[in-house]
């Protein structure tokens, strides 16, 4: 088994995210970056890592990343969004317009554990992982509300900071950041 999966890499830290799949071991694993549709046709799933969701919301429309992304995402690609990558997945930002893809119906509530200088790393069980992962929280979102058909995968100090709902997984945290490869290999295999 083969598998190819794209990293979002306009801004943010998809260098991390590529790092964190090679360390997975997964095998027939190759990761590669994606700026524009021709790169995210040449994946089998796709990460969207934490960034600046404003700036890489923009860019994406600009350059028609953001409805290749739509358009995969109906056909069933798999995509997973860390921190600023699960607010483009979102249906809704609380307080904000902005750029969505509009994907997962979910709303989130950007920086929600307060600023830049706020951050912190915890544990976080999730659900299907046997031990908790490290958490990294850097103005972190979370999800204030869940559709039908979504599913909360963990909670961080009462606020929902993990979700699925299909193909579609939405992160508040950066399990990039650190040593445990637990989720990229999730993720690359489910």
């Amino acid at each position: 088994m083969s598998v190819c999966v794209g990293v979002v890499s306009i801004q943010g830290d998809f260098e991390k995210h590529i790092e964190a799949l090679e360390r997975a071991r997964v095998k027939g694993l190759t990761a590669i970056q994606v700026r524009t549709p021709e790169d995210l046709a040449r994946a089998d799933r796709v990460i969207m890592p934490g960034g600046e969701s404003t700036t890489v919301g923009l860019l994406m429309e600009r350059y028609g990343l953001g409805d290749a992304l739509r358009r995969a995402a109906a056909d069933g690609m798999p995509m997973w969004g860390t921190c600023m990558g699960m607010i483009l997945l979102a249906s809704e930002v609380e307080g904000r317009e902005q750029y969505t893809l509009k994907l997962m119906d979910i709303a989130v509530r950007r920086n929600a554990f307060g600023a830049q200088v706020h951050s912190f790393e915890d544990e976080v069980a999730i659900k299907s992982l046997g031990s908790p992962v490290l958490g990294v929280f850097i103005r972190a979102p979370i999800v204030s509300r869940l559709g039908p058909g979504v599913e909360e995968l963990a909670r961080y100090d009462g606020k929902v900071v993990a979700v699925r709902q299909a193909n579609l997984i939405g992160t508040s945290f950066h399990p990039e950041l650190t040593p445990d490869v637990r989720l990229h290999r999730w993720f690359a295999t489910f």
